[in-house]
């Protein structure tokens, strides 16, 4: 993998975001399943009239199927003469080609060293809640999950905070062969807004699959009142899946905004996130 265009090619960043009711999450899949990134790469190919050329999107987050996204970042390498002659108008274009539960706001030349995977620095993703006895709001319903017990906010942060940090988080996660779940989760915090929904911000370098929404999953016993505060910390502690942690649904799930670095340090930190984790020994015990 290249942290640059090939010699002739230039670099696009694509900022975009879409509905995921209708996907079957962002990745191709065999089938004629409909996907995001099979859905942007169909039209570019149109719109630049490329025949049966297919130009690859690399992505920030993998969405999985039904998860929606607001600040989804990828890029995409073009022909530098394909790119001079269809970038005043490719926006509009792609606009009028797409289907309007897909829509990309920006298409620009990427700065030296862009990855939109391996250079972000952090993923933020949103997961919405309410517990109202009457249920969801319908015209929310595509986005917020309804949770059929009160939840208790407090005692849901109090338990968040024992999560933070570098850890294995392979309780958490479905694991994939070869693959690290070793992330560093930044923020994990819950808000109750003035309609009920409850809003909990979830942001780390990076997630392993699944991540977000085991961990919702966690936290809805503990605001329920099934588990205490402590017990979403033990659970990572015991490094294996539990039973009681279910995966909740995707709809209430949106990656909200993807960070990066200044310019400068893009390179450094693709090589950075390319090289595969391990957490330090424990200290040595004596006697």
């Amino acid at each position: 993998m290249s942290d640059e265009a090939q010699p002739g090619h230039v670099r696009i960043r694509l900022d975009l975001s879409y509905d995921g009711t209708g996907f079957s999450g962002w990745a191709k899949q065999a089938g004629g399943r409909r996907t995001v990134q099979g859905e942007i790469e169909d039209a570019l190919r149109t719109v630049t009239r490329s025949g049966e050329t297919t130009y690859e999107l690399t992505v920030a987050g993998r969405t999985d199927a039904g998860v929606h996204a607001r600040g989804q970042v990828a890029h995409v390498d073009l022909p530098a003469d394909l790119w001079e002659q269809h970038r005043e108008k490719l926006l509009k274009r792609l606009a009028g080609r797409l289907a309007r539960d897909v829509r990309i706001w920006s298409l620009a030349e990427a700065p030296a060293g862009f990855d939109a995977r391996f250079s972000a620095v952090w993923r933020r993703y949103a997961y919405r809640v309410t517990d109202h006895p009457g249920g969801v709001d319908p015209l929310l319903r595509g986005h917020v999950l309804w949770h059929d017990w009160p939840l208790d906010v407090d005692a849901m942060n109090e338990a968040a905070g024992g999560l933070l940090g570098e850890h294995d988080f392979a309780a958490y996660c479905k694991r994939r062969e070869g693959a690290t779940t070793i992330r560093t989760l930044q923020e994990l915090s819950l808000v109750r807004g003035a309609d009920g929904v409850i809003t909990a911000t979830v942001r780390a370098d990076a997630f392993c699959h699944n991540m977000v929404r085991s961990l919702i999953g966690a936290l809805l016993f503990v605001g329920d009142g099934h588990r205490a505060p402590d017990w979403p910390g033990k659970v990572l502690a015991a490094g294996v899946r539990d039973s009681a942690v279910h995966v909740v649904r995707p709809h209430g799930l949106t990656l909200e905004e993807v960070g990066y670095p200044s310019d400068d340090l893009l390179a450094a930190r693709s090589k950075e996130a390319r090289n595969k984790r391990s957490l330090p020994a424990p200290p040595a015990r004596c006697c």
